[in-house]
């Protein structure tokens, strides 16, 4: 199919031509001949880098009356970057659509802009919940006449907390509009916006429902936890040309790592929650033209980062959603090249890699960290090949060339090519001299995730792992990644290791390193947050029957009291409360 069959105007054609659109990709191809002849709602997934964008702005732009003053459409994302991402689209599709407008509104820029803007008038509004929710409020935009509703990466809003911005605004929308729900995942939660917030919707996906990119590689390297940092400047130095995002758990994980990066000379920079809006469009803007060749990253903040050449994506930290692994993956291999999907895991997250290799579909391989040799050698050849394809066609050399040679005068061939390369590697070949193994060795025939040499798993084998009980959840807006930031707040020891979490509506379950629980117990009882007392213990089962959500009674060591009530205090934003303490300033140790 060709963009012409689809039905879309000739001024549009016309931008996306420009833009150097051919054909449409497989979700463009099912969406926009659809959107354009019909009212039914819809529910599309597809993975990332597929053009989901396209596949609902240019049907909407092309049906949008220039008539109508009212806003017409309205388009909610998780995050700031995939608001303004969206935006430059969209404005790229409508270049030759005279007065058409896109308005971008989010949090942490300043808001009277952004109500300038709404009342000089636009077509289109693309927002966060958050800010968009607080524009109704104030009657600063109406949204009662909108003709399209469309939630881009709803189940990551979902995760972010979001779920009562999101009724609230869908409660100020008309009943006869058509809704688009547009995913990368398909969590269990997008059956449940679905049924509330859809009507009679058709299903379209691309692809097999949450498998990984076909054309990216999965490796992995099996190291201890304290070697994680060492092992990511050695995959730096093993890809010379890597272009890639690193991501971390956490804002603080991500500062830490990235400071640590730059300090040992890595053309690295640092992309978080903390920075202004300022700061975060310059680091974009710098790794977009691969000034920057490595981007330390939490989840939340690449959102939006349209990069299509990445030759890898580095998880320096698993995430806890085998979802997100996908998501993650996906931002590499793009636009039919290849990539290379890195994952650094300690032998307690064997287990947790496995359950995202069955999800996902794909044979993980396991990876050796390369040794010192290696590197060298890697970089070496490198540079050679460097030097090979240098231009030198401009001749600016050659006025200088007879003294050069003066200088090497009595020098062998091989004499200057030595001098040449130890200028450059000697500090390389004293880093790496003596360079300790980092890998986790395994008995003959095995490999970590369980499987023998036919690829079966092994049976047996279960983390040292403890459950515990925390008397919140998603009543007090917690969360799995807030979770892990209280036990890096709290406790007084880093890389504890977690297992699984269950968050229920006003407690929680998870497993925690048996090594760190008693202390995590003692720091974490009774400690006050957000008016909320925190009650956390071991589960232990009763008359022989194993604790579980499933499984009826089970009593807490070390706490006491009720499971509490609390909300979050009037006026706190989305990222404060329990979902805060991830990423809250904390003084690294040595």
């Amino acid at each position: 199919m060709t963009f012409e069959e689809t039905g879309l105007k000739p001024e549009i054609l016309k931008a996306i031509a420009e833009m150097g659109f051919e054909n449409p990709t497989p979700i463009q191809e099912q969406t926009i001949s659809h959107l354009i002849n019909s009212t039914q709602d819809l529910v599309a997934l597809a993975q990332t880098g597929t053009g989901k964008t396209a596949a609902f702005g240019l049907p909407v732009i092309n049906n949008i009356s220039m008539q109508i003053k009212e806003v017409q459409s309205l388009i909610l994302c998780p995050t700031r970057e995939l608001c303004l991402q969206i935006t430059r689209d969209l404005d790229k599709f409508s270049a030759y659509i005279p007065g058409f407008k896109t308005i971008p509104v989010y949090g942490g820029a300043d808001i009277t802009k952004q109500i300038r803007e709404l009342k000089s008038g636009g077509q289109i509004v693309v927002g966060t919940p958050g800010r968009v929710h607080d524009l109704i409020r104030r009657k600063l935009l109406n949204i009662s006449a909108i003709r399209w509703m469309i939630l881009d990466e709803a189940d990551e809003m979902l995760t972010m907390g979001f779920k009562e911005e999101l009724d609230a605004i869908l409660a100020t929308t008309p009943a006869e509009k058509q809704t688009l729900l547009f995913s990368a995942t398909m969590p269990l939660g997008i059956s449940e916006i679905k049924s509330k917030y859809l009507n009679n919707a058709l299903e379209m996906s691309v692809g097999k429902r949450n498998a990984g990119a076909e054309n990216v590689e999965h490796h992995y390297y099996v190291v201890h936890a304290k070697d994680k940092y060492a092992t990511l400047k050695r995959i730096a130095d093993n890809y010379p040309d890597c272009y890639a995002i690193v991501f971390c758990r956490t804002r603080m994980e991500t500062r830490d790592v990235a400071e640590m990066f730059m300090a040992d000379g890595y053309n690295a920079d640092a992309l978080h929650g903390d920075l202004s809006q300022a700061q975060r469009d310059q680091v974009m803007a710098r790794f977009r033209s691969k000034q920057l060749q490595m981007l330390i990253a939490t989840d939340v903040a690449a959102r939006g980062l349209d990069v299509t050449e990445l030759s890898h994506v580095i998880n320096y930290s698993m995430p806890d959603d085998p979802e997100v692994y996908i998501h993650r993956s996906g931002r590499t291999g793009r636009a039919g090249k290849s990539g290379i999907s890195v994952t650094i895991i300690n032998m307690k997250e064997t287990g947790r890699l496995k359950q995202i290799e069955k999800l996902s579909r794909k044979k993980f391989e396991r990876k050796m960290v390369p040794g010192g040799e290696e590197i060298v050698e890697k970089q070496l050849f490198h540079l050679i090949e460097r030097v090979k394809n240098v231009d030198i066609s401009s001749g600016q050399v050659e006025k200088y060339l007879p003294q050069i040679l003066d200088q090497f005068e009595g020098m062998t061939h091989s004499d200057i090519v030595k001098h040449f390369v130890s200028l450059e590697f000697n500090e390389l070949l004293d880093y790496y001299k003596n360079a300790r193994d980092l890998n986790i060795r395994v008995e003959a025939g095995r490999d970590p995730m369980g499987r023998n040499d036919r690829g079966s798993e092994r049976s047996g084998d279960r983390m040292s792992f403890t459950k515990l009980f925390i008397n919140a959840g998603k009543k007090q807006n917690l969360n799995a990644s807030g979770l892990i930031g209280l036990i890096n707040e709290y406790s007084n020891r880093r890389n504890i290791e977690i297992g699984k979490i269950d968050i229920q509506r006003k407690f929680s379950f998870f497993e925690v390193d048996s090594a760190f629980e008693k202390d995590l117990v003692n720091a974490l009882n009774n400690q006050v947050i957000e008016g909320h007392v925190i009650n956390i213990g071991k589960v232990q089962s009763i008359e022989g029957q194993p604790a579980s959500r499933e499984g009826g009674s089970f009593r807490r060591e070390g706490s006491g009291g009720g499971y509490g009530g609390g909300r979050p205090r009037e006026g706190r934003s989305r990222e404060g409360g329990f979902n805060d303490r991830s990423d809250r300033p904390r003084r690294r140790r040595n």
